[in-house]
């Protein structure tokens, strides 16, 4: 029996708008650009509201259409920034509740994030043009499973917010396995920020990540192994294809495909 293809008007409409706010926006920038040439040193402000209609209007609106379309909803072993660009690998997996894995981290020497709100972005913007310390940074929120992390560790090198380790993490659906089969509780994505600068793809003000994700990796599971001779690791060897790419702010990445899975469930304390 052959099947017809179904139609939803609400879904057209709903594809319609979201288009249309594509447009508008691109349109809203392309007239403060034009008004930026024609009032003198006093288009300025007109440059600068350009460069902020593009950046977290503009840019990001024409990635949620386009990666709408062409980046898979699927799990594929990478992380998707709040624009649907491709962040992150995930490079680690943990077996164990989230008490345990935050406990293991804490006796590591992991400082849990703050989340991302006005105060705090703020706090680190002044924290990093003044060089100050801020031990607990929020981290920007990447998404996994549809939604964002449950929860981020870092750690500051020598003070300066600019530069740091940083692992976020994810609880797996009930009954979700890796491809191949195995089952885990958390996936997480750790990386090593380097210093601030724009997104390649938005301009966005953001950090810059290491390329090499898979030392930032290996440095999160020796941390957590040192400080407790309970947890045990096994590697899942060449998880996925080692490969060359780059992340939602632009950075160049690179992982040779395995995927340690950290069991912290000898630890005391969580619910599993």
């Amino acid at each position: 029996m052959t099947r017809r293809r179904s139609y939803s008007i609400g879904i057209a409409i709903d594809w319609f708008f979201f288009v249309f706010a594509g447009v508008a926006a691109v349109w809203l920038a392309y007239l403060s650009l034009n008004e930026t040439f024609r009032v003198g040193w006093w288009g300025v402000p007109f440059a600068v509201l350009f460069w902020v209609l593009l950046a977290y209007l503009v840019l990001p609106r024409l990635h949620r259409i386009l990666t709408t379309i062409y980046v898979p909803d699927y799990f594929i072993g990478r992380t998707r920034t709040s624009d649907g660009l491709l962040g992150d690998p995930v490079n680690l997996a943990f077996l164990g509740d989230g008490d345990q894995i935050e406990r293991a981290l804490r006796a590591a020497g992991w400082t849990k994030a703050d989340p991302v709100t006005f105060a705090s972005s703020w706090r680190i913007v002044a924290s990093t043009l003044r060089r100050r310390s801020y031990h607990e940074a929020p981290v920007s929120p990447l998404f996994l499973f549809g939604r964002q992390q449950d929860f981020a560790y870092q750690q500051e090198v020598d003070g300066n917010p600019a530069q740091r380790h940083h692992v976020r993490f994810w609880r797996c659906p009930d009954g979700w396995l890796l491809p191949g089969g195995r089952r885990v509780d958390w996936l997480a994505a750790g990386t090593f920020d380097t210093s601030v600068g724009l997104s390649l793809f938005t301009l966005q003000v953001t950090h810059r990540i290491d390329a090499e994700t898979d030392i930032e990796r290996d440095h999160i599971v020796a941390t957590i192994r040192d400080a407790d001779p309970r947890v045990s690791v096994d590697v899942i060897v060449d998880f996925a294809t080692g490969y060359h790419a780059r992340n939602g702010g632009g950075d160049t990445i690179t992982t040779d495909g395995d995927l340690p899975v950290v069991d912290v469930r000898a630890l005391a304390g969580g619910d599993a």
